[in-house]
């Protein structure tokens, strides 16, 4: 079944169409210079659902993500000061410090989400040298120039610049709101190589002088290191639609003369009191805030699932209690599917089956994939739907396959009473034994006598 994703680029679905059926596919991913909230978590997940239904759907993948540990301004353009920069001084720490800390709490947590791994997790100082022929090459193009600040992108060489954030040629002036650079030819150009001041703490040799590369120019020499010059699909979040994703383009055709990216998608926001979660709304929850709240990485994923990416997802501890919930019953309802013998119509498994494929390869529609779950758990209790189930978790990522029957913590009560039982019975004192058994029973739980006195408590 072929996928089909919303382009923001052409503003319609599209069939991906991957040569020699592998998916070239680049996500972009965090900033390391403090934690990732659960908003940035569902962008990592939502890059997670894409990988899975591309190889649910029958089709292999080469999957690049970058982490951003130089370069990236405090604004996503090109103003403000580096926030590994930022940071550094905010800790007293090394920028290599920083990054190493940071990428590990976000490593763990998106290990703990069941985010799988993509093939190629780059840092972007891995790859200065690349950077460099990068930058270089667009040069040699005709599509940069230099000044006594850097290396800049000329926006007025590249005829469709604009065009995935929906700006005309006259729009572009949008590019004045950033921090004004006497020696640009246009207010819309950007930055490819920024020459360091002196106190920079990131800085390396380049041909046009001691520097570090701007954010942009990163995901692309990366994405061109290990996906080549065709990317079939490229996300990242609805932010980056405007300017980061957009320069990208701009610099991928500089460097190769011909458009790289098939497929550009962006996810929405989760929302916190009405607005983007984020450190000014007040509402910053990373995993662990969710974990200690009594929530499981689990829940947080099912109420991943119930929202579209392409629509803002509200978050409140309501809604993440529902989630909860929901998972409980859903591995009560699975369990109760595992212990039964197969008895399901083949007919039946595959209209079900089949409508959970056409879901996920409908632009990634979890929340209807989830109804199509639903709908099979709620059938009379068959094996045969417990196997449809894991493989439907194929692309949930719900760890179904490790819920197992949970055995419940005896009270202390009852341990109490069959102790004073099993002391009775030590003294012949059979009248009391037996009264002590009947009340553990009239609690709920059965005592199993065995050899030397000793015994088993189970629930009824």
């Amino acid at each position: 079944m072929q996928l089909k994703i919303y382009n923001s680029l052409t503003r319609q679905k599209q069939a991906i169409n991957p040569i020699n059926n592998t998916v070239n596919y680049y996500f972009c991913g965090p900033t390391v210079y403090w934690f990732q909230h659960i908003g940035n978590m569902r962008a990592f997940f939502v890059m997670d659902s894409v990988r899975r239904a591309v190889k649910y759907l029958g089709y292999n993948i080469n999957h690049a993500m970058n982490i951003t540990d130089v370069g990236h301004m405090t604004s996503d353009a090109d103003e403000g000061e580096d926030k590994m920069e930022v940071a550094s001084k905010r800790e007293h720490k090394t920028p290599e410090e920083i990054a190493a800390y940071y990428w590990d709490i976000c490593h763990k947590d998106m290990q703990a989400l069941n985010i799988e791994e993509p093939e190629h997790i780059c840092p972007a100082t891995s790859v200065i040298p690349e950077i460099i022929a990068f930058v270089q090459k667009i040069l040699d193009n005709g599509y940069g120039y230099i000044t006594p600040n850097g290396v800049y992108f000329d926006t007025s060489k590249f005829a469709n610049y604009g065009k995935l954030g929906g700006m005309n040629q006259n729009e572009k002036k949008f590019g004045a709101r950033i921090e004004v650079d006497d020696f640009k030819h246009n207010p819309a150009d950007f930055v490819l190589w920024v020459l360091a001041k002196d106190n920079h703490i990131q800085r390396w040799d380049s041909p046009w002088g001691v520097g570090y590369p701007g954010w942009h120019i990163e995901c692309s020499a990366i994405g061109n290191k290990f996906l080549g010059e065709h990317i079939d699909l490229h996300g990242g979040g609805v932010e980056h639609r405007t300017v980061h994703h957009e320069n990208e383009i701009a610099q991928n055709y500089a460097r190769c003369l011909h458009d790289v990216v098939d497929i550009w998608f962006h996810l929405e926001h989760l929302m916190f009191n009405g607005g983007k979660m984020s450190k000014s709304t007040g509402g910053i929850y990373t995993l662990s805030n969710i974990i200690e709240k009594g929530y499981s990485p689990m829940d947080l994923r099912l109420f991943y699932l119930s929202a579209h990416y392409s629509k803002p997802q509200n978050f409140t501890f309501e809604a993440l209690d529902n989630a909860k919930e929901s998972y409980l019953n859903l591995k009560k309802l699975l369990l109760k599917h595992k212990s039964a013998t197969p008895s399901t119509d083949k007919q039946i498994i595959e209209n079900l089956k089949t409508k959970f494929s056409e879901y996920v390869a409908d632009d990634i529609n979890s929340p209807l994939a989830l109804s199509v779950m639903w709908e099979a758990l709620k059938s009379p209790a068959s094996h045969d739907i417990y196997d449809l189930v894991l493989d439907f978790d194929r692309f949930l990522g719900l760890k179904l396959s490790e819920v197992e029957e949970e055995k419940q913590a005896i009270p202390q009560e009852i341990i109490d009473i069959a102790q004073e039982r099993k002391l009775a019975r030590i003294n012949k004192d059979y009248a009391k034994s037996d009264e002590l058994r009947d009340k553990i029973s009239s609690l709920g739980y059965t005592i199993l006598d065995k050899p030397k006195n000793e015994y088993e408590i189970v629930k009824k």
